[in-house]
């Protein structure tokens, strides 16, 4: 017999994964892609930003280790004091059409969304709020 408890889980699982699973009061780290913060969620909320610090990008499924989800678009918060850098999940991955494994800078008080275009290396488009 399924238990109510189970059912209000499934459903609050299910409102998550329509809604974005948000992180907030991030913090970013390193100064490159290997030492930059690495996202767990697909909607993340930075508060501290350091100069020259930053974060990387999930994983998407094509990935073989390190955080993966089968999203398709990661929304970035920026509300720290300096430009937090953007990192691909990979060497290989690109960011609006920069170059492989280069970071994306996304300024104090701004929100970007990086929409997966294909996965394998990871190629995202960026857009930065006005």
């Amino acid at each position: 017999m399924t238990l109510q408890a189970n059912l209000l889980g499934t459903a609050e699982y299910l409102r998550q994964a329509q809604a974005g699973l948000p992180s907030t009061g991030l913090t970013a780290t390193g100064n490159s892609l290997a030492t930059a913060l690495q996202l767990q969620t697909d909607f993340c909320v930075f508060t501290t930003v350091a100069a020259s610090t930053g974060c990387t990008l999930l994983g998407t499924v094509a990935a073989a280790t390190g955080p993966c989800l089968p999203v398709d678009s990661i929304i970035v918060v920026n509300h720290g004091a300096n430009t937090l850098t953007v990192y691909p999940f990979a060497a290989t991955g690109k960011i609006a059409n920069g170059s492989a494994g280069a970071g994306f800078s996304v300024s104090a008080t701004k929100m970007a969304t990086f929409v997966l275009i294909s996965g394998g290396p990871d190629v995202w488009a960026a857009s930065v709020s006005a």
